[in-house]
């Protein structure tokens, strides 16, 4: 079993922004993908890896359905993938409450896309 101080610093924490299909232009597209990164940073930033999972070397990941506000404000988030470990299910409202608010969405966006799914996954590496 890993020394605990070595897997936190080589725990990995990524995330990718599935947003439905749009019909923009390359200006919209960029801005799109420009908030998409900022998200991802944020999430990088924010995610914890749990003690307990990590001493048990637990990895998963979840699917989070998230609505934002124009503001970026998450109004709310439903699992509709879980990690199928419970430490890591349980971090998913705290990393919500710490991720809130998201950056500003580009107002090329329509209210309907102002819900995605993000993907979060907890890697050992």
């Amino acid at each position: 079993m890993m020394n605990i101080k070595h897997m936190i610093k080589i725990a990995v924490a990524t995330a990718l922004i599935s947003l439905p299909f749009v019909s923009v232009n390359s200006a919209s597209a960029n801005e799109v993908a420009d908030w998409q990164g900022k998200v991802g940073q944020k999430i990088a930033k924010k995610q914890i890896y749990p003690r307990s999972a990590m001493r048990k070397e637990i990895e998963g990941s979840a699917k989070i359905k998230v609505s934002i506000a124009r503001t970026g404000e998450i109004t709310n988030f439903e699992m509709i993938e879980k990690t199928g470990h419970d430490v890591l299910d349980q971090e998913v409202p705290k990393l919500m409450d710490r991720l809130n608010p998201l950056p500003t969405p580009p107002a090329s966006l329509t209210d309907d896309q102002l819900s995605f799914v993000m993907p979060i996954s907890w890697r050992l590496q």
